[in-house]
């Protein structure tokens, strides 16, 4: 997570060595991290410290006082809850792989049981039952971040009436995407040494089917009138109503 315009920061320890910022109090970890993270509160910290994500140093008036690299690794934590909806055990992990430096290395795997995915993805069982059957999520004993995306865009699309049963188009066009690739990089794949070629074809050649796709889309939503962009007139605006959502051939 951190970048050239950020400090680096190791998990459980400060940089007191050298010149560095003095440690701060709360209120001003909330003034930094606010606008990035509009939620962050004093009790969602003191929740955090608490899980033993963070460990602050306490002055003797029993104050809170933050280092850099307590700010920094809040800084991690929020974003992974944020962008990744990752629970609060993984993100432990993750932090737990952190190098010396602070630089993610290589990161464990994320493994969420099927009760902490539900909760990530705001999704309930017969979703999650559903999305298995169609084949969109694997059934498994833990779950990875690819089945999070895809069970977190099924919460979203369902609020517009699109069912699991709908997304099977979706899965079909994946797997003979896939089913594309796999045969333009399968002479790279059968050559003695190295399967960087390979690997690297194939990240290749599906970044821009995935380009192609999108694409298309947009395209075929231009040609519908659907595309972002200012509404054509006689349409009616903000007509209240439920999302007409999909019905199959027999109506269901």
């Amino acid at each position: 997570m951190t970048s050239g315009s950020r400090p680096a920061f190791a998990p459980g320890r400060h940089p007191r060595s050298g010149p560095a910022r003095a440690l701060v109090g709360i209120g001003q970890v909330l003034d930094e991290l606010r606008q990035e993270f509009p939620d962050i509160s004093p009790s969602k910290i003191r929740f955090l410290e608490a899980e033993g994500l963070i460990a602050p140093e306490r002055a003797s008036s029993g104050y809170r006082r933050f280092a850099v690299a307590d700010i920094e690794r809040l800084r991690f934590i929020l974003t992974a809850q944020r962008d990744e909806y990752l629970p609060l055990r993984v993100i432990k992990e993750r932090l737990g792989a952190l190098s010396g430096d602070g630089r993610v290395g290589t990161a464990p795997a994320v493994a969420l049981t099927r009760s902490e995915l539900l909760e990530a993805a705001g999704a309930d069982e017969e979703l999650l039952t559903e999305l298995e059957d169609y084949g969109l999520v694997r059934h498994a004993r833990t779950y990875g971040t690819e089945a999070l995306t895809v069970v977190r865009s099924a919460v979203a699309v369902r609020e517009y009436g699109i069912q699991p049963r709908h997304l099977r188009a979706v899965k079909a066009a994946a797997d003979r995407e896939i089913s594309l690739v796999d045969q333009v990089v399968a002479p790279l794949a059968r050559q003695k040494g190295s399967r960087e070629p390979a690997l690297r074809a194939a990240r290749d050649v599906a970044g821009h089917i995935a380009r192609l796709h999108a694409t298309l889309v947009e395209e075929g939503l231009n040609d519908a009138g659907l595309a972002s962009g200012p509404p054509v007139a006689g349409t009616p605006q903000n007509v209240p109503g439920e999302p007409p959502g999909l019905r199959s051939a027999s109506g269901r």
